[in-house]
């Protein structure tokens, strides 16, 4: 199935039903008296987050969405049915926001979490609710109100643990598949992940976590240049991102320090709060170093990223094979432990 974490729809409520003005008939019941019904309430739109979805493909071609009408009143003091409320199923993690306000209007970051974002329209009052002792054969009644209309817009954010960072081909969705059950597309060409991938790693017996795998970025994609910024929302939610550095490029004239650089300036661009998230970097494919130069680079690297600051992260570095394993365990035993730590000394 074909990812999709964006989508434009439109809500409307139900209409309430209009009231009745009408008045008993009966033989032999010559002053009957109103009778009219009011009208039912209008069907609401309601947003729920269901964990068997994980994509917003439902909602891609069926934009428009409108909830049933409530039933008029009639005679013999029968009410209108009430409308039936509409739900809308979506992803969790998908954050609800009214397109003519910007206002949020739901994060739905759980199972079965829900959100009324169009109430239907109250039912109109039949002539029942107008008699008195000095009008005992009113022949008012009101009209139903209108539902509520929203233009909305979904945005899924995938809920992880541990988030991807880096150029293409990097070594991400190797890295993915040698942690996890998780079988991201690996290619030796640029830009093989275009839709974010999750895995569960399985550290101990009750310890686990899930990391999420997004497609690469690169210089310039503030301004657009390969696949943007469209996918780092997805890394908002994470507490501890993961950036992977390619420490043997296949061309000698690459920089991996220049690189990390760009990494870490495009994710300043996007957004502040990424970027001062915890931030640990990874030197990846150091099996295709050879065994005699391996710690000398390992250790220039380190140092040049120690040089520039920001570009070291915030926690500690690790040297790395995905495509053979190397090191992998170390990496996800100290995410774990940081996991579990108190928040406070995370």
């Amino acid at each position: 199935m074909k990812f999709f974490d964006e989508a434009l729809i439109s809500v409307t409520a139900g209409n309430g039903g209009n009231g009745a003005a009408s008045f008993r008939r009966e033989k032999y019941i010559p002053r009957g008296g109103p009778d009219g019904g009011d009208g039912g309430r209008g069907g609401s739109i309601i947003i729920m987050a269901d964990r068997n979805l994980n994509t917003l493909i439902d909602y891609r071609y069926t934009r428009i969405h409108r909830a049933e009408h409530g039933g008029n009143g009639r005679g013999a003091d029968c009410y209108g049915k009430c409308g039936n409320d509409m739900i809308l199923r979506v992803p969790v993690g998908t954050v609800v926001t009214d397109v003519e306000s910007g206002t949020v209007l739901a994060d739905l970051d759980a199972d079965g979490a829900s959100a009324l974002v169009a109430k239907g329209g109250q039912g109109g009052l039949g002539n029942i609710h107008f008699k008195s002792s000095v009008n005992r054969a009113p022949r008012q009644c009101t009209p139903g109100g209108a539902g509520e209309a929203r233009e909305l817009k979904f945005e899924l954010k995938v809920l992880a643990d541990v988030g991807l960072l880096g150029l293409p081909n990097a070594g991400k969705s190797t890295f993915i598949r040698a942690v996890s059950a998780a079988r991201p597309k690996v290619a030796d060409y640029p830009f093989t992940t275009l839709q974010p991938n999750l895995g569960v790693v399985r550290v101990g017996e009750n310890q686990s976590f899930v990391i999420a795998d997004v497609p690469g970025l690169i210089r310039g994609a503030s301004e657009g240049a390969g696949l943007g910024h469209r996918f780092l929302k997805h890394l908002q939610r994470t507490r501890i991102l993961l950036h992977l550095i390619d420490a043997a490029p296949f061309d000698p004239q690459v920089d991996p320090v220049a690189d990390a650089e760009a990494i870490v300036e495009e994710l300043r661009n996007y957004d502040e709060a990424l970027f001062l998230k915890p931030r640990w970097i990874v030197l990846n494919k150091i099996d295709l170093i050879p065994p005699a130069e391996r710690e000398e680079r390992i250790q220039l690297l380190t140092r040049a990223l120690a040089a520039r600051g920001e570009l070291a992260g915030s926690g500690p570095l690790f040297a790395v094979s995905a495509a053979t394993g190397e090191g992998c365990t170390a990496v996800c035993q100290k995410i774990m432990q940081f996991l579990e730590a108190p928040a406070d000394h995370a």
